[in-house]
């Protein structure tokens, strides 16, 4: 995870909220992006494999300001999911997120349903070679 942390930081990213499931493995996942990109990590059961995107994205726009860019740690096939919801408001879009996959979508107006566009999905292999 570290190698990957590095390729997210190789990239120039950067995020205003880290938040993340606190089951261990995704803990541990968030700190470790955190101690190579700075910020500190808030966690949330809406992010646990079996949570609600609904209260997830509650919990988002209740925070959000304009512009904030928020890393999501959680779990698989929870995250692909959500990006399925986010993109075309049903799960039937087949996004495969490898563990230590990194996947960005542009929110204008967050909602629980299509409101996303997606710029890029990257593989854990990718993000280790940009390092």
């Amino acid at each position: 995870m570290l190698e990957i942390a590095q390729g997210v930081q190789a990239l120039g990213l950067a995020f205003d909220l880290i938040l993340s499931s606190p089951y261990l493995r995704a803990r541990r996942t968030a700190e470790i992006v955190a101690n190579v990109l700075g910020g500190s990590v808030e966690f949330s059961d809406a992010l646990c494999a079996d949570g609600n995107p609904e209260e997830l994205v509650r919990r988002l726009r209740a925070r959000r300001s304009k512009n904030e860019a928020v890393l999501l740690v959680g779990h698989e096939p929870y995250l692909s999911g959500l990006i399925s919801i986010l993109l075309t408001g049903t799960t039937s879009v087949m996004a495969t997120l490898k563990k230590g996959g990194l996947c960005k979508l542009s929110v204008k107006n967050l909602s629980y349903g299509p409101c996303a566009s997606l710029e890029w999905l990257l593989t854990p292999k990718q993000l280790r070679l940009i390092r």
